[in-house]
């Protein structure tokens, strides 16, 4: 589990997941793992010789229908309603309020003051 503060994962959320998927293969030579959605699939993707996915590669749609189509990074919080208020009370914005993770925990997506968007995630308990 990844401590408070941890950048845990990266998510690239586009209209065109597998074109995308595809392209980041070629490009930097990640293999994908089909992520079930209900009705579509999504993308992990694994470095070459690695055991562990680093990033995934997202359709816009579902949850996902409202991201930006940007590298969007997850910082592991303690508390995901006590982070977001705070990113909120300190001139943030909330883009999507907590929401599950399936099991593995909760995430929300914050623009900080300057603009840039990143996504915060408690780990389940």
């Amino acid at each position: 589990m990844q401590p408070p503060g941890a950048i845990g994962w990266f998510d690239l959320t586009v209209a065109d997941a597998p074109a995308v998927r595809d392209f980041y293969a070629a490009v930097v030579g990640w293999t994908p793992a089909a992520v079930p959605m209900g009705g579509y699939e999504d993308y992990t993707m694994t470095p070459p010789g690695g055991d562990s996915p680093v990033a995934g590669i997202c359709h816009a749609r579902g949850v996902n229908a409202g991201l930006p189509a940007c590298w969007l990074m997850y910082i592991t919080v303690a508390d995901i309603e006590a982070a977001a208020a705070e990113a909120q009370k300190r001139g943030g914005t909330l883009l999507m309020g907590a929401q599950s993770m399936g099991g593995t925990g909760r995430f929300c997506v914050i623009r900080d003051p300057a603009g840039a968007c990143c996504a915060l995630f408690e780990p389940a308990s």
